[in-house]
């Protein structure tokens, strides 16, 4: 990382293409969407979907995409916020801009008065489990669309 550290930027057309062009590795390929995926779905998700690009300097690094206030259950039951996409550029994994995304969209959450963060993954010895319970997450004994949910306190 610079001595400026990463930062977050809205997506614009000015960096679009820099968006699009975060891959992760080839072995994580199953485990989240591809970023096209992602700004297809924020855009019909407006108000809902908060995307980002983790630019470290001027070099794009990651890309995530945060959920606020979504109807968890369809039913109106359970309204929750959290990350709904995190990918993080191969070459650029294991520099702590996962750490920093995450933490990037617990402040957001904070500021808008949100007490936890909600986070999906798909499980195995492959997934990313033991990333996001060293970041402090739980298992709350859910799964949504096969995916373990983990929840971090907001205290």
């Amino acid at each position: 990382m610079t001595t400026t550290g990463p930062r977050l930027e809205e997506i614009t057309p000015g960096n679009l293409d820099a968006a699009l062009g975060i891959r992760v590795r080839p072995d994580q390929e199953h485990a989240v969407a591809p970023v096209v995926k992602s700004l297809a779905e924020a855009y019909v998700h407006p108000g809902v979907a908060w995307p980002r690009l983790i630019v470290d300097g001027d070099r794009p690094v990651g890309f995530l995409m945060a959920f606020f206030d979504i109807d968890w259950h369809d039913d109106g039951s359970v309204r929750r916020s959290g990350l709904w996409r995190l990918n993080i550029a191969a070459g650029e994994q294991g520099r702590g801009y996962g750490r920093f995304a995450v933490e990037s969209v617990a402040e957001e959450l904070r500021r808008r008065g949100t007490k936890q963060l909600h986070v999906t993954w798909h499980p195995g010895p492959d997934g990313p489990e033991g990333f996001y319970l060293g970041l402090g997450f739980r298992l709350n004994g859910e799964t949504s669309g096969g995916q373990t949910v983990g929840v971090l306190e907001l205290t």
